[in-house]
């Protein structure tokens, strides 16, 4: 195919950035089910795992504080993000657009794309560390912030041009590429973890629980790393895809939804990835005597099959996180074709993935790059379901012709200044910021948009 044929083909997906779905664009719940097994039964699910297990989290927390949380992230999903998605059919960013301003939005975007293009970025460092092993390229581990080698970085390249080439396509490529890779991941997550498991001293069921207490979920953190607790795991499974539901991320998934009750779909996701997916890599964390490198250890269970699962896992995660982080691009240069953004986000987070600490440190980081976009997601629920009923306008930048809309910049500012004065004074932790930060947007900004929209009703007024 010549490259004049590869462009116009590229130009010729339509993502329908700022516009509504159309109803034969719509699809059916196989392709939610299939996207979400893919992108969270996925690369990092290789890290999170073992960084339960340096946290010191005994079994017992662990498995209650998944349940519940993943049941509170699935209800978020489903009862926050998933009826206004299949309500407006329009993407996160413009959505926002006509809420908050063009200039506004053009921050938030900037923002957004950027911590999408740090997330795919470790999963992108994910997959480089299985791709990596026949190569014997010398792996990150839990203290390294920095390149580790040049093959480091020559793997982490031809993992990323192949996944950014993949989200150039569209939704459509990225929702089949998942729905190919999921069911078979699962399969190796689960036939690791019980390969593992006779290493530990596990000879039958009855073994198992013990095992898990005294040499997997000990309650002992690693030197260094704080002591996690139930509380802990529930906050970090609910969050840890705050910006995705409650953050609202996912309408630019969901829009694509028949139906909203198609935001449950969700669950097969967490209960695959942030539960069997987490328990078995904390197993393998174990079974390798406290190694976090994701290949070397999924190759130590299952040979072949667990290094490609760890490729394949990071692809499908890092694939849609792209996806959206081009979304979010574009939405400030609405006239560049989103395949070449795609492109050039790809390179961005190609680059940010030669860098271990996005990895090492990814707890963290997923805490904090929902807490930050967390609040914008308080405002767009805020505006669809409650502000007609306070006979105040919805998307007021588009009605009143503002490129600039204070009222959800005051609210996005003010809350996460607030998360941070209560994580810096009162010691409050990350992971426990975002129920309450959550309320505090809603406040802010339906106190500030009373405020706002009478002022300007009696201005308008005054002049009449």
């Amino acid at each position: 195919m010549s490259e004049n044929k590869v462009v116009d083909k590229l130009n010729s997906i339509n993502e329908f950035e700022r516009e509504p779905v159309p109803a034969s664009r719509l699809k059916g719940v196989k392709s939610f089910v299939g996207m979400y097994a893919g992108e969270h039964t996925a690369g990092t699910e290789f890290v999170i795992g073992p960084l339960f297990v340096a946290h010191g989290v005994s079994a017992g927390d662990l498995i209650w504080g998944l349940i519940f949380g993943n049941l509170l992230a699935v209800g978020s999903w489903a009862f926050i993000c998933a009826p206004i998605a299949a309500s407006v059919r329009e993407t996160l960013y413009f959505k926002l657009e006509k809420i908050c301003g063009r200039n506004l939005v053009a921050l938030y975007n900037l923002v957004n794309g950027m911590m999408f293009c740090f997330l795919a970025g470790s999963m992108i460092a994910v997959s480089a560390t299985a791709v990596g092993i026949p190569f014997n390229i010398a792996m990150p581990e839990l203290g390294d912030w920095l390149p580790t080698s040049l093959g480091w970085i020559i793997t982490v390249f031809a993992v990323g041009t192949v996944i950014t080439v993949v989200a150039m396509l569209g939704y459509e490529q990225v929702s089949r590429f998942a729905n190919i890779a999921a069911p078979w991941m699962i399969l190796v997550f689960i036939a690791a973890g019980f390969a593992a498991l006779p290493d530990l001293g596990v000879r039958s069921l009855g073994d198992f629980w013990q095992v898990a207490n005294e040499k997997i979920w000990t309650g002992v953190p690693l030197e260094g790393e704080s002591k996690f607790t139930f509380w802990h795991v529930m906050f970090f499974a609910w969050f840890c895809n705050m910006a995705m539901h409650i953050g609202m991320a996912d309408m630019s998934i969901l829009r694509y939804a028949r139906k909203w009750q198609y935001g449950f779909s969700s669950a097969a996701g967490v209960f695959l990835g942030h539960f069997v997916a987490w328990l078995a890599s904390g197993i393998l964390c174990a079974a390798a005597a406290g190694s976090i490198a994701p290949g070397p250890i999924a190759y130590s269970a299952a040979g072949m099959a667990g290094a490609i699962c760890v490729i394949i896992a990071g692809w499908t995660t890092a694939n849609p996180t792209i996806y959206r982080a081009g979304l979010a691009i574009q939405g400030i240069m609405p006239s560049v074709r989103r395949w070449k953004v795609t492109l050039v986000v790809g390179l961005v987070t190609t680059v940010a993935a030669c860098f271990p600490a996005l990895v090492m440190r990814l707890l963290e980081f997923v805490a904090i790059y929902g807490l930050i976009l967390m609040p914008m997601g308080a405002v767009i629920f805020i505006d669809f379901h409650l502000l007609p009923r306070l006979k105040l306008k919805q998307d007021y930048a588009a009605k009143q012709g503002l490129s600039f809309y204070a009222a959800p910049a005051f609210a996005w500012i003010a809350t996460l200044t607030c998360c941070l004065l209560l994580n810096l004074i009162f010691g409050i932790d990350i992971f426990f910021l975002g129920l309450p930060g959550w309320f505090l947007a809603v406040l802010l900004y339906i106190g500030s948009s009373k405020m706002l929209q009478r002022q300007s009703s009696v201005s308008f007024e005054k002049v009449i």
